[in-house]
């Protein structure tokens, strides 16, 4: 192997499929306690492991940051949003050059990458098609991008950038058109486009569907829950920690210190 040979992946290195979903709490999905029926994550999370110890940042920008670079967000210049940060060293919404994103490591390391869905870790500024686009996906380790750069979209009308131009909806509403769909087709293709081209390579997709915001909501669904959460947000409270309580995500308090 030259000096100049493309990177190859170690033997036996598994795909990864890394989903980030908007605005879900842990006491949302049933599978970890919560009252919204989500039947193949929780088919997932049975052949898995479902973790209970975690830091979160509740907020969009932060949580990817510290997602992508093993880092607390605070230390990666992304203490907020986007769309609040004000210049400081902690907050300049811009991730240093010099800190590393999955995406680069894995790259560097015989990966094809994959970034399709919500960005939202590039400043305003530089958000616009003349800029010079070093923070966005493909200038972090990303082969490819599908989605749109903001912390929202109108998810049947969609802004969307395929890698890094602007482009339409493959689609209208009145075809069924939604963007949630469009990005799970979007990484399907990705994906079998990987297997055509370089068969023996692993792929890295980083998938973020964007519906919490703004808030839709399809009618199927919004029928099948009505009525669901009419107790409100205390009983709701106490009825989905007792359920994280059974499921062993939570652990009971001993009598002894009761």
């Amino acid at each position: 192997m030259g000096p100049y040979a493309a990177p190859t992946a170690p033997e036996g290195s598994p795909n990864i499929l890394y989903v980030v979903w908007d605005d879900v709490g842990i006491g949302t999905w049933d599978c970890f306690g919560g009252l919204v029926e989500m039947p193949t994550m929780t088919r997932i999370a049975e052949r898995g492991v479902r973790l209970s110890q975690f830091h979160t940042t509740a907020l969009c920008s932060p949580t990817r940051a510290s997602l992508l670079t093993g880092r607390n967000a605070t230390t990666v210049g992304m203490a907020t949003i986007e769309e609040f940060t004000d210049g400081f060293p902690n907050c300049n919404g811009r991730i240093p050059a010099e800190t590393a994103l999955i995406s680069e490591v894995l790259a560097e390391r015989g990966y094809n990458t994959y970034c399709i869905g919500k960005w939202h870790l590039t400043p305003l500024e530089e958000s616009n098609l003349a800029s010079s686009k070093r923070h966005w996906p493909l200038s972090r380790g990303f082969e490819r991008f599908y989605g749109f750069m903001g912390g929202e979209t109108d998810q049947w009308y969609p802004d969307l950038v395929y890698d890094n131009h602007p482009v339409s909806p493959p689609a209208t509403p009145e075809d069924g058109y939604h963007l949630s769909k469009d990005i799970a087709d979007k990484t399907i293709e990705f994906i079998r486009d990987a297997k055509v081209i370089a068969p023996d390579k692993p792929w890295f997709a980083y998938v973020c569907p964007g519906a919490g915001m703004p808030a839709p909501c399809v009618h199927r669904m919004a029928d099948k829950y009505t009525g669901r959460f009419d107790m409100g947000y205390e009983r709701y409270r106490d009825v989905v920690l007792e359920n994280q309580k059974s499921m062993g995500i939570v652990p009971r308090i001993p009598s002894c210190h009761r």
